[in-house]
């Protein structure tokens, strides 16, 4: 009887999630119109089997969803169909909700607006707004979290992270949390991005509201985690400071801007914090500018850090010790063509050994490539694979390229993308 209510159980489940739209690879479509399987996120969610082993995506139509998410199972993506267009709004200040739920669960859980278990894996964000919105409606800048969690292997990708106070985005496994973020717009209030354990972040832009710091990093659970940010600007109110560490935190910035508005003070520990900084000061830069000009403290100083890394080896599976490497395993979730390897601009790029790479779009089920140089473009086939090998490249030369996605309904035109070799 047993095995007969689990094969009814089996069979439901994968006749529930094929009820999607022609053409449209997500598993559940979560519409307030009513033409998806949910009006509301959390019940979609809910629906999601508690052992489940297999990335479900839930796809989320434009609309404004006041709800608050909890996600305790694993392998579970929520993708917007436009990032704008898709929010997730709630009003939550951490201090209220802790009062009035400390006999619950345990602290902090459920004061987020996304709130992630501690035991959940492989947790997708993608092309999304979320917003604590409490600052706002009652004036007060105290904390509050967008995305509040702890788990691991969370990707969090073409988002729009917002709070109106403090601890924006705060991912608290400090044991061996991992988490990858990449052209996502983070904006809060005191240490709005604030990872324990291990944490890479490219090609985003932070904003902050505050006099005390923007990012913030504890790491002392182990002395190899860190956090990394590649590709990416700082801006905020007029003298903003750029990051502080209550504990043992290791940070490395490269290929930053700052704007002109950020201060003149170091990454810091806080004056009265209760510990202190055991593997002293660990903050390290690589090609960081300001505009308007430089300060000293960020001149590039790569070579002072454990190993001496060279700037080409500092990647987002070197962040993670080699145990996870999320470019490579990313699923494809969003509308569109996303991460070219070499990155946009990349240069000095080797011009034998180089594959052209990228993240398909969700829908596609084959791949138009064209490439060039001199930005004149080829076409040169269509295929199944997201790798294409260029053969030998001219050196010092500027190479162009695109992918367009072929779906079931439509071709999608990707970007172009390009590079130089070295």
């Amino acid at each position: 009887m047993k095995r007969i209510i689990g094969l009814i159980i089996i069979v439901f489940t994968c006749v529930f999630f094929s009820r999607v739209s022609a053409g449209e690879k997500a598993n559940i479509i979560v519409a307030q119109d009513g033409s998806g399987q949910f009006t509301n996120i959390q019940d979609a969610i809910n629906s999601v089997p508690a052992d489940n082993k297999q990335n479900v995506i839930i796809l989320i139509r434009n609309g404004v969803y006041h709800e608050k998410l909890f996600i305790t199972k694993s392998f579970i993506t929520l993708v917007g169909e436009d990032r704008d267009s898709t929010r997730i709004i709630y009003a939550e200040l951490r201090k209220n909700w802790n009062d009035q739920h400390h006999h619950e669960r345990s602290w902090d859980w459920g004061s987020a607006v996304v709130n992630i278990d501690t035991f959940a894996t492989d947790i997708t964000l993608a092309n999304l707004t979320v917003h604590n919105n409490y600052g706002t409606l009652h004036n007060d800048e105290s904390h509050q979290f967008a995305v509040r969690g702890g788990g691991t292997r969370i990707i969090i990708i073409n988002c729009n992270i917002i709070a109106d106070g403090g601890d924006t985005l705060s991912l608290w496994n400090k044991k061996n949390g991992m988490y990858y973020h990449a052209n996502c717009y983070f904006e809060g209030g005191v240490d709005y991005v604030c990872p324990r354990g291990w944490c890479y972040i490219t090609d985003s832009k932070f904003y902050g509201h505050n006099l005390s710091a923007s990012i913030w990093h504890d790491g002392d659970a182990n002395i190899n985690q860190k956090f990394v940010i590649r590709y990416s600007s700082f801006d905020g109110v007029q003298g903003f400071p750029l990051g502080r560490n209550h504990r043992d935190g290791q940070m490395f910035l490269l290929d930053c801007q700052f704007s002109q508005a950020m201060a003149d003070r170091p990454i810091y520990w806080p004056t009265g914090s209760k510990t202190e900084w055991k593997w002293g000061d660990r903050h390290y830069y690589y090609n960081c500018h300001r505009d308007g000009g430089d300060y000293a403290w960020f001149k590039d100083n790569l070579e002072t850090a454990a190993t001496a890394p060279k700037q080409n080896d500092i990647t987002a599976k070197w962040t993670f010790d080699g145990m996870w490497d999320p470019e490579e395993t990313m699923p494809s979730v969003l509308p569109t063509v996303f991460l070219p390897r070499p990155r946009v601009g990349a240069f000095k790029v080797p011009n034998e050994t180089t594959l052209l790479k990228w993240v398909p779009s969700r829908n596609a089920i084959s791949h138009n490539v064209y490439f060039g140089k001199n930005d004149k473009l080829e076409f040169k086939g269509n295929q199944r694979e997201n790798v294409f090998n260029p053969g030998t490249l001219k050196l010092k030369t500027k190479y162009v390229w695109r992918i367009d996605e072929v779906t079931e309904t439509d071709t999608l035109n990707g970007p172009l993308w390009y590079f130089t070799t070295k």
